[in-house]
């Protein structure tokens, strides 16, 4: 079986909060999958949605049939943390952890169920 790939490297957000939009298209259809995208009031919904629209992009170019694809996997990772700090009163300094994730994602085509 064929599966389509994508990746995002480097996003200048925290998995967790990518995680919560991840696992809302997970197992979904491509199209259900993009109309759940686009209308999540998320900061992370625009960029998993161009990449689910990059996965499409090689799924046809892999020559897969885009009409039955679901998101087989979906899968955010932390990436490079950035450290920085804050200066506060008195010449103290907080540290500050700026966050990056990656993100996989595998489209394949669904199994017709056969009915008896």
């Amino acid at each position: 079986m064929a599966e389509a790939k994508a990746t995002l490297s480097n996003y200048r957000q925290s998995p967790r909060k990518v995680r919560l939009v991840a696992n809302m298209v997970r197992g979904k259809k491509v199209d259900d999958a993009l109309s759940i995208l686009t209308y999540v009031p998320k900061r992370a919904g625009l960029p998993l949605k161009k990449l689910l629209a990059s996965a499409v992009s090689n799924a046809k170019n892999l020559s897969l049939s885009t009409d039955n694809l679901i998101v087989k996997k979906i899968s955010v990772d932390p990436g490079k943390t950035l450290y920085r700090s804050l200066p506060m009163s008195r010449g103290r300094a907080f540290s500050m952890r700026k966050r990056t994730s990656h993100v996989d994602i595998v489209l394949a085509e669904a199994k017709l169920k056969a009915k008896k």
